[in-house]
C-alpha cells in the first residue's frame, strides 16, 4: 500500500500554448494569454484567457466532435499530448491496469447552450440525442476511457478549482490499489455566452478591460480574477514501473496530497485561511516533509483582496517567518476552474524538471509580505514544491511534488 507515483507525461492546452514545450517557453517569457472577451458589455468580466491555435478539426475526429463539447475536445487532445510525451501506448497495456480521473466544474457549456436554443426554437424533437452525454461532467473521463481502451477504475471529481489536485489524490489511491498508470487532470471551456452568464453572479470577477490590469493577485490593485479555458492532462505511473521504462521521462514524484473544506455557505465572505493552512500542513505531513523542506509554492492566487489575504495568512501560518518563493503563473491564463490546479501541477512538474520557476506577471504594488516571483527565476537546487488550490464553495487542496531521482 506504499506504492509511489511519478508524473511521466504532460499534455497542456492553455492560453500559454498547446503542448508542454510551447506552454513552458511562453511561461518563462511571461507571455500572457489574456484577451478581451467579445460581446462582454453586459457582463461583469471583460477579459479572459483564450486558447489560440487550437484546431479541433485537426485534433478531434468528426464523429467525436458531434457527440462532445469543446471542454472534452480539450481533454482528449491534452491526453494525446500527455501519452505521446510519456511514450506510452495504451493499446500495448493490460486495459484493467489503466485508469482515468478528470476534474470538471461545469461540463459541456456550449453544447448545452446549443441544445437549449434548439429546444426553445423548435421543440423537444430538435434536441440532439447526444445532449444526455455531451454536457455531462463525466463526459471527458468516459470519452478518454473509450478512446484509449482504459478499463480500470475511472471517475470524475467536482470541486471547482481544487479539482485537479483532488483528482491527483484519487489517482494515487488507484495506484496504491494496483493500477499501473492513470490519465489524470482537468480542462474547462467556460467562455461561451451561456457559461459566462452562469458565472456572472459570483461577484468576484475583475471588471477591468485592460488584460494587464485585470488579474493581479497579492497586489494592492487586486480587483478580482478573470476566467480562462483549457487545462492539462498528466500521465501518472507507479514509481518503480516508471523508472524501469527506458522511454519514460520522469518529471516529478507526487509525494503528498490533502483536501479540506471551509464548511461555510458559498455566498459567505471568504474564510480566514485556517482550513487552507490545514490542507498544506496535512499534505506536507503525508509527504514526510516539514515546511523548511519546501523550496517554492505555486499559490492559488484568488485575485480578490479578501481571498489573497486569507491565502497570505495561511502561508504565514505554515511557513512562519520564512519567505519561501511564491508564484502564480495562472496570471498568464486566468483561473481555469477545474483546469486550474491540473495546470499548476504541470507547471510545478516542469519547474522541478528544468530547475526554473515561472513568473507571476502584472503584479502591481505588493500587498502582502511575500517573496513573489515576478520574473522567471532559475533555481538549480529546486527539489520540493507545494501546489495550493481553492475552489468556489469552500474547497481547499494541496499537493507536494519532489524532483525525480532520475
Amino acid at each position: 500500500m506504499s506504492r509511489r507515483m511519478a508524473i511521466t507525461g504532460i499534455g497542456v492546452l492553455a492560453p500559454t500554448g498547446l503542448g508542454a514545450a510551447e506552454h513552458w517557453e511562453n511561461s518563462l517569457a511571461g507571455r500572457s494569454g489574456l484577451r478581451p472577451l467579445p460581446d462582454s458589455a453586459a457582463l461583469p468580466m471583460k477579459v479572459g484567457g483564450r486558447l489560440t491555435g487550437f484546431d479541433e478539426d485537426e485534433l478531434i475526429e468528426p464523429r467525436l466532435r458531434v457527440q462532445t463539447d469543446r471542454w472534452s475536445w480539450m481533454a482528449l487532445a491534452a491526453t494525446e499530448f500527455a501519452l505521446a510525451d510519456a511514450a506510452l501506448d495504451p493499446t500495448g497495456e493490460f486495459p484493467f491496469h489503466l485508469s482515468v480521473v478528470t476534474a470538471s466544474s461545469s461540463g459541456g457549456n456550449a453544447f448545452g447552450q446549443r441544445e437549449i436554443e434548439a429546444l426553445y426554437r423548435s421543440g423537444p424533437r430538435a434536441v440532439s440525442a447526444y445532449q444526455s452525454i455531451g454536457w455531462f461532467y463525466a463526459a471527458s473521463s468516459g470519452q478518454i476511457s473509450i478512446r484509449h481502451r482504459v478499463k480500470g477504475p475511472c471517475g470524475v471529481i467536482v470541486s471547482d478549482g481544487a479539482g485537479g489536485i483532488d483528482a491527483l489524490a484519487q489517482a494515487g489511491r488507484h495506484i496504491r490499489r494496483g493500477v499501473q498508470a492513470v490519465l489524470v487532470g482537468g480542462t474547462e471551456a467556460p467562455l461561451s455566452p451561456y457559461a459566462l452568464v452562469c458565472q456572472a453572479g459570483q461577484g468576484s470577477f475583475s471588471g477591468e478591460a485592460d488584460p494587464a490590469l485585470a488579474y493581479r493577485p497579492f497586489s494592492r490593485q487586486a480587483n478580482g480574477f478573470v476566467p480562462g479555458e483549457g487545462g492539462a492532462m498528466l500521465v501518472v505511473e507507479e514509481w518503480q514501473r516508471a523508472h524501469l521504462r527506458p522511454a519514460a521521462n520522469v518529471y516529478a514524484e507526487i509525494i503528498g496530497t490533502a483536501a479540506t473544506h471551509d464548511a461555510r455557505h458559498p455566498a459567505a465572505p471568504p474564510a480566514d485561511g485556517v482550513q487552507l493552512a490545514r490542507a498544506m500542513r496535512l499534505a506536507l505531513e503525508r509527504a514526510g516533509c516539514v515546511p523548511a523542506d519546501v523550496d517554492a509554492v505555486f499559490a492559488d492566487g484568488a485575485g480578490t483582496p479578501e481571498g489573497d489575504r486569507a491565502e497570505a495568512q495561511a502561508l504565514g501560518e505554515v511557513f512562519g517567518g520564512r519567505k519561501v518563493p511564491v508564484t502564480v503563473p495562472k496570471t498568464m491564463t486566468g483561473r481555469l476552474n477545474s483546469g486550474a490546479a491540473a495546470l499548476d501541477v504541470a507547471w510545478a512538474a516542469l519547474a522541478l524538471h528544468h530547475g526554473v520557476l515561472p513568473p507571476t506577471i502584472n503584479t502591481g504594488d505588493p500587498a502582502h509580505d511575500l517573496d513573489l516571483v515576478t520574473e522567471a527565476r532559475p533555481m538549480p537546487g529546486l527539489r520540493t514544491v507545494l501546489v495550493v488550490a481553492r475552489g468556489i464553495g469552500g474547497f481547499n487542496a494541496a499537493a507536494v511534488l519532489r524532483a525525480s531521482d532520475r
